[in-house]
């Protein structure tokens, strides 16, 4: 048995949860759970729909971009998701998707304003768009300048409070402690993503969440003094 099937597991069962979920449909999307101890992590292969996909053909790919396990070729996002491993120390799971309301804010080049406690329960201000891609950019290597374009808004935001992104034009990637986890918060962004929507529709004028509601709700679930859920 391969070293890595566990890891190969591990992201299958998280890439299968994505259409379970409804955040993608047919090739659309991938998630990539990382071994740190490796530094090499398990990604779905490219164009391969999720009704056929096994364990087994999960691609096992270093931090250098080459393959360590594998007859197929890896996703075509895997550039990105190796940017993000290598700047985010924290992570250990990636996931991106093509899903609706998030992919829709991302065309329209906008953050999802805060507007009520359900994403306050989440995060603490605005999910965050990057700018759309420079021409020069967009000639070099892509998929590494996206995860480039990822990184450079996040300055000044710590990717462990803020654990999802919207790149203009393209879409939402997401990630986490676990592969899992950034499934979670893909499934998390879809909603919120969804519900912003609604909001400026039935009120175009509606003001973000005051901020005395969102410290509320952010530090319940989040933080040292945090009592959601059970001990």
């Amino acid at each position: 048995m391969s070293i890595y099937q566990s890891l190969k597991e591990q992201a299958w069962e998280a890439n299968m949860e994505l259409p379970k979920r409804g955040v993608v449909i047919y090739t659309f999307g991938n998630v990539s759970a990382l071994d740190k101890d490796r530094a090499v992590f398990a990604i779905k292969p490219s164009g391969v729909p999720y009704d056929v996909l096994k364990a087994d053909e999960m691609v096992v790919v270093d931090l250098e971009n080459k393959i360590v396990e594998g007859k197929l070729n890896p996703s075509s996002d895997t550039k990105t998701h190796i940017v993000l491993y290598r700047h985010f120390d924290s992570i250990g799971g990636v996931t991106h998707t093509h899903s609706t309301y998030a992919t829709a804010w991302a065309q329209a080049a906008r953050a999802i304003p805060i507007y009520g406690t359900t994403h306050a329960d989440h995060l603490a201000g605005e999910i965050p768009c990057t700018a759309f891609m420079t021409d020069e950019a967009i000639k070099k290597d892509y998929e590494e300048e996206t995860g480039h374009q990822i990184i450079s808004i996040f300055q000044d935001l710590n990717p462990s409070e803020v654990e999802m992104v919207l790149v203009a034009g393209h879409g939402p990637f997401t990630w986490g402690k676990t592969a899992a986890k950034s499934v979670y918060n893909a499934v998390v962004l879809e909603e919120l993503a969804r519900m912003a929507c609604f909001t400026e529709k039935i009120n175009p004028q509606a003001a973000p969440l005051k901020q005395a509601l969102i410290d509320k709700h952010y530090h319940r679930k989040h933080g040292k003094n945090a009592y959601y859920g059970q001990k």
